[in-house]
């Protein structure tokens, strides 16, 4: 099943709740980016924020750890409601097995997420004990950036990983994720889609045409093509 995941970086702050009972019709998870300004250079949402929309949503919440010590923020991103917790590969090459420990003893799911020049080798030792691949199609930290092609050859090794190894763990794709880039994502076997300005936010400033104009986007890039 296809899971359209909206990344609330790029939402409208001002009328969260508003927008958050609309998304809970249209998208299948929430994207949430945790920034420290370290990472990349910038700063954006927290545990905090998570905390603060968990009783207007009963959709997954995605925590995406963008930070340069994820093991100082597991514990409070699953105390705050977080269902999935995604680690980039960058930041736990030490670690990697005792943080996707620690996060499923908090009863979350465990995530790695691959920045464009990392290569899916760095990830391999560890991915059985994942539910949730991610390869950035954008260097991390901003929204609006061109997508990467050369991303797609390690969505396949994903996928491919998956397959031969009998694994559920879900493959997602984020950056620069819209029209343009649904049916290659799609053809690559892409499951979960992080939407932000491009592919849902900026398509209308009413929110409910917006997504309506994404999913019928979605299926014209996609029909008939896996």
């Amino acid at each position: 099943m296809t899971c359209f995941s909206a990344s609330l970086m790029c939402a409208d702050w001002l009328h969260m709740e508003r927008d958050l009972n609309i998304l809970n019709k249209s998208c299948q998870m929430l994207h949430v980016d945790i920034m420290d300004g370290h990472f990349c250079k910038s700063l954006y949402l927290s545990p905090a924020f998570i905390a603060s929309i968990r009783s207007a949503t009963d959709l997954p919440v995605e925590a995406h750890l963008m930070v340069e010590h994820p093991e100082d923020f597991i514990e409070e991103t699953a105390r705050a409601g977080a269902d999935y917790i995604s680690l980039h590969a960058e930041t736990i090459e030490r670690q990697a097995f005792r943080l996707i420990d620690a996060i499923h003893a908090m009863g979350c799911m465990a995530g790695v997420v691959l920045s464009p020049a990392t290569p899916f080798s760095a990830v391999e030792h560890y991915l059985d004990r994942l539910d949730m691949v991610t390869v950035m199609t954008v260097d991390a930290g901003f929204a609006g950036q061109a997508f990467v092609p050369e991303m797609l050859p390690k969505i396949r090794q994903a996928v491919q990983w998956k397959q031969m190894h009998g694994r559920n763990y879900l493959v997602q794709a984020d950056g620069a994720v819209n029209k343009n880039t649904y049916g290659a994502l799609f053809q690559n076997g892409v499951d979960s889609y992080v939407l932000g300005s491009s592919g849902l936010f900026g398509l209308n400033k009413d929110l409910s045409a917006a997504c309506e104009q994404m999913k019928a986007e979605f299926a014209a890039a996609t029909q008939g093509k896996r």
